[in-house]
Formats: C-alpha cells, structure tokens, sequence
C-alpha cells in the first residue's frame, strides 16, 4: 500500500502525519518543534516506556551500559516527580552518543 501523507497546524507548529498499511503516524519531532531543545528531549525520556525502550536499545548495543543506573531511573519514572535530563542520562548510564 502507497503511505499518504498529510500535515497537521497545531500552535503555529506543522506536524506531519502518515498512513502505510492502515496504520497512523505522527512525527513526534514535530510535535517537539515548539518547545526548546533540552525541554523537548526530557519530556520524551521521562516517560517510562520511552525509558524501558532506551534501556533496552542500550542493553543490546552498548556494553558500556550501566544497568545499576539505568534500574534507579526506571524505578523512578512514570512518578509526577520524576525528571530527567539528557545529560543527566548520558553521565548516569554511559550511553553512547
């Protein structure tokens, strides 16, 4: 099937959206266009799926990765008191960038 796309205005920022095979996409860098960098990148990684997703990504790729670490944050998210940062995750967990 042929992916259609379209774009979405929502506070003055335009987000595209895609359909391949029935399915629905919207691009979350987009969405992330109308805040500052460092805001955008915390906000997509305090969220505990996202956090589980990276871990994972990490565990499999990096064998530099601190699992100790990356349990403390994974306990932690999902809290309404739970932040992240990006640098804090790199120092933290000795991602690869």
């Amino acid at each position: 099937m042929t992916p259609t796309n379209n774009k979405l205005k929502v506070q003055d920022v335009e987000i595209s959206l895609a359909t391949i095979d029935n399915q629905n996409y919207i691009s979350l860098t987009d969405m992330a266009k109308g805040k500052n960098d460092e805001a955008r990148a915390a906000d997509i990684i305090k969220n505990r799926s996202t956090l589980e997703f990276l871990g994972t990504w990490e565990m499999l790729y990096n064998s530099n990765f601190k699992v100790v670490e990356f349990d403390h944050f994974k306990r932690e998210a999902g809290l309404p008191t739970f932040t992240i940062s990006v640098l804090n995750w790199v120092e933290s967990t000795s991602e690869i960038y």
